[in-house]
C-alpha cells in the first residue's frame, strides 16, 4: 500500500514570474557581451559561443530532463515496490493519479504513466488521472496564506535584508570583478540570474556551465542561503500558516492510509492501492514542515548565516528536480501495520518517534505522533482571514 507525493517544479524556484526572470538573464548577458572585458576562456565562450536558450516557449513548461525523470522515477518504484505498483494493478485501475492543473505537472503525470506503459509494454489501453488544485494547489487557496505571506511585503524582511547584507554584496562585487565591470552594474538581481543560468545548464542540459565561473564554493554557499531563506520565510517554518496551508492534503494522505489499513485488516482487497499525486515545490515543502521534517534549532534569518552551516533545512537536498515523498504501509501480519516515509526513495524518520522501529513505526504511533493534527489542522479555519476590528 502506498501513497506517493511528487513535484513537477524544479528547485530553483523564486518568486518573480518567468517574463521579467528571462528579461533579467538576457541583461546579464549583455552586460557580459558588451561590457565584460579579459582572457579567461569561459569568458570568451559566453561573449562568442553561448547563445540564450531559456526561451519564452520555455516557460512553465517541462523540458525533456523533466519527461525523462518522471519515466525513470515510476520504473524505480516499480521495481522498488514490485507488488503495488505492477501491471496487474495499473491495468485493475487500483493505482490513482492525481495532478494540479498546470501544464508542467499534467506532463509530469503523463510521463509517469508512459514509464509505467512502456516498461510493461502496454498499448491497448489508456489511464486516467484527475486534476485536484484543491489538494495539489492549496495554497493558492488558502485566503490567510496568500494575504499574510504571499502578498505581504513585510513577510520576507528577512530575505530583503540578508540581500542587502555584507555577504550578498561580496558575492556581487566578486562578480563585478571578475567581469571586470563596475560594481554598480551587477545587482543581486543580476546575481541571482548567473546563479539561476548556472544551475539550468548543469541540471536540464548536463554541462559545466560557463556562468558557473563566476561564483566559487563560498559565492555558492551564499546565494543556496539566500534561496533557503527565501522559502523558509514564504513555504517553511517561517509563519505558521504556512505550513497549516498543506493541512487539506495532510488529512488527504492520512484518509487514504486509513481506507486502505481498514481494508487490509478485514481481509479485503486494498481498492487504491498506489496514489500518485503530482503537485509543486510548493506543494510539497508545506507538508514536508507541517510533518516536522527537517527543522532546525534555530530559525533562519538575515543575520545567523554564518552558524548555520550545518543546517537541516537546505531546500536543494529536501527539493531537488522531481523531488518525492512515498508513505508506504506494511501489512506486518498479527494486525501489525507499519509505515515507512521515503524522501526522494530515501528512508527518513518521522520526527518525534525515537523507538528502535523509528524507520517504520507502528502506523498507530505515528498517527499518536500527529494527533493534534489529526483531530484540528482544519483546512477552512486555517486558512480564514481574521480582520481585525474597527
Amino acid at each position: 500500500m502506498s501513497q506517493s507525493s511528487s513535484d513537477c517544479d524544479n528547485k530553483t524556484r523564486h518568486e518573480v514570474p518567468d517574463e521579467q526572470k528571462r528579461q533579467v538573464m538576457q541583461q546579464l548577458y549583455n552586460i557580459v557581451l558588451h561590457n565584460a572585458s579579459g582572457e579567461e576562456s569561459w569568458l570568451r565562450e559566453l561573449q562568442t559561443q553561448w547563445r540564450m536558450w531559456y526561451t519564452e516557449d520555455m516557460d512553465g513548461r517541462l523540458v525533456q530532463k523533466g519527461v525523462n525523470d518522471h519515466k525513470h522515477l515510476a520504473v524505480r518504484l516499480s521495481k522498488l515496490f514490485p507488488s503495488l505498483v505492477s501491471e496487474e494493478k495499473l491495468r485493475g485501475g487500483f493505482i490513482k493519479f492525481i495532478t494540479s492543473s498546470k501544464h508542467r505537472c499534467v506532463n509530469s503525470t503523463l510521463s509517469f504513466k508512459v514509464g509505467l506503459t512502456e516498461l510493461w509494454g502496454i498499448t491497448d489501453k489508456e489511464f486516467d488521472h484527475a486534476v485536484n488544485d484543491a489538494l495539489m494547489r492549496f495554497f493558492d487557496k488558502c485566503t490567510r496564506f496568500v494575504e499574510e505571506v504571499l502578498n505581504n511585503p513585510s513577510a520576507l524582511s528577512e530575505v530583503d535584508k540578508f540581500k542587502q547584507g555584507p555577504e550578498m554584496r561580496r558575492v556581487t562585487e566578486k562578480i563585478a570583478d571578475r567581469l571586470r565591470v563596475p560594481y554598480s552594474d551587477i545587482t543581486q538581481d543580476l546575481t541571482e540570474a548567473a546563479f539561476f543560468l548556472c544551475g539550468y545548464e548543469f541540471a536540464i542540459k548536463a554541462v559545466n556551465s560557463p556562468w558557473c565561473q563566476l561564483f566559487d564554493e563560498d559565492d555558492a554557499k551564499v546565494m543556496e542561503y539566500a534561496s533557503d531563506l527565501r522559502e523558509f520565510w514564504t513555504r517553511g517554518y517561517g509563519y505558521d500558516i504556512s505550513r497549516k496551508s498543506s493541512c487539506i492534503l495532510f488529512h488527504d494522505l492520512f484518509n487514504r492510509l486509513n481506507k486502505a489499513a481498514n481494508e487490509s485488516k478485514s481481509g479485503q482487497q486494498v481498492t487504491e492501492a498506489v496514489t500518485v499525486q503530482v503537485g509543486h515545490a510548493d506543494t510539497l515543502l508545506p507538508l514536508l514542515t507541517l510533518l516536522g521534517f527537517f527543522k532546525d534549532s534555530d530559525a533562519l534569518n538575515s543575520t545567523n548565516y554564518a552558524t548555520q552551516a550545518q543546517r537541516s533545512f537546505r531546500t536543494s537536498h529536501m527539493l531537488p528536480y522531481a523531488a518525492n515523498l512515498l508513505l508506504v504501509l506494511y501489512d506486518c501480519g498479527g494486525g501489525d501495520l507499519r509505515l515507512q516515509p521515503l524522501l526522494n526513495e530515501k528512508p527518513v524518520t518521522f520526527p518525534g518517534l525515537t523507538s528502535q522501529q523509528a524507520s517504520m513505526p507502528l502506523y498507530e504511533d505515528v498517527k499518536d505522533n500527529y494527533r493534534e493534527l489529526l483531530q484540528g489542522c482544519d483546512f477552512e479555519t486555517e486558512c480564514q482571514l481574521f480582520k481585525s476590528p474597527a
